[in-house]
């Protein structure tokens, strides 16, 4: 217990930092990456966007911190002129630095469209302990106003774009979109490159359905498919397969020794090994990666 509460103390310092730090320092500014085709990553300081820009109009994944709404808009003026705002904007998931954008969008026009449980977390008071952090409800025109259960499909820009569900991976609401024609995978929180991820069991997520989602993906991409992470640089199955590696074993580890009767605090003093360290380099520490894997056994 003691591991836990330190570990929520952490986390919620790391988290709020970084939301001084830039908007003391440096107005938002967004990067924008041609992918594939009618596709560009924009880059902000929340979790990756993309953006698929052609005739039919845009179509734009997850919309960043609500502070980079505007520099978002400003990277879109810059691809496709005018006709900047959104058509659509999907939600991988319904934490804020997904869909901290969609109040803004929404009131422009855009057709917001995700999980049925993003609508109902964003539409109720959420407590996120990891964070400390208290989540009132979204105002109306941050909403989700399409819904969706196991998946959806768009056809748009020459395109045909599914967004499906995964359960009890990050959270109880997460999607991995998947552009077929151009071969490229958005995949949300259920990817931090090269890092261990947060797992936000206080939203229904789980360590155990977080990797069978992965083995999920796996089966449906190539040596040719662009995956663009969460957060983190642009991938391909290697990289995913890496991942999927790491999971299972540090899973597997773990598990054996809590069946050992090693307490998570042990654990956490012997550590998952030196393949991992610089895993735990990122936003989740080693401990904190221990501790989601511990809690959701």
């Amino acid at each position: 217990m003691k591991t836990l509460i330190n570990l929520l103390i952490a986390l919620s310092c790391v988290f709020t930092l970084p939301l001084a730090v830039s908007e003391d320092e440096k107005k938002p500014e967004v990067t924008v990456t041609a992918l594939k085709g009618n596709l560009h990553m924009l880059k902000g300081r929340g979790g990756n966007v993309v953006a698929s820009v052609g005739p039919d109009g845009i179509l734009m994944i997850d919309d960043d911190y609500t502070e980079y709404a505007g520099a978002h808009h400003e990277a879109l003026r810059g691809l496709a002129g005018e006709k900047s705002v959104p058509t659509f904007v999907i939600n991988t998931h319904w934490h804020f630095d997904h869909t901290g954008g969609n109040n803004y969008w929404g009131e422009q026009g855009s057709v917001i469209v995700a999980h049925a449980n993003v609508r109902e977390r964003m539409s109720t008071r959420q407590e996120m302990k990891a964070f400390n952090r208290v989540i009132e409800p979204s105002p109306p025109a941050a909403l989700p106003v399409v819904t969706y259960g196991d998946s959806l499909a768009l056809h748009i820009n020459g395109d045909d774009v599914e967004v499906q569900h995964y359960p009890t991976g990050h959270t109880d609401g997460d999607s991995v979109v998947y552009f077929a024609g151009e071969n490229v995978v958005h995949m949300g929180d259920h990817y931090f490159k090269d890092r261990f991820p947060f797992v936000d069991l206080g939203s229904g997520g789980n360590v155990l359905g977080f990797a069978k989602n992965i083995a999920s993906v796996l089966e449906r991409v190539d040596d040719n498919t662009l995956i663009v992470p969460g957060h983190g640089d642009l991938a391909d199955k290697q990289d995913l397969q890496r991942y999927l590696a790491m999971l299972e074993t540090t899973i597997a580890l773990v598990r054996e020794r809590l069946e050992q009767g090693m307490t998570e605090e042990q654990i956490v003093e012997q550590g998952l090994g030196e393949e991992w360290v610089s895993w735990g380099s990122g936003f989740i520490s080693e401990q904190a990666w221990i501790s989601f894997i511990a809690n959701s056994l």
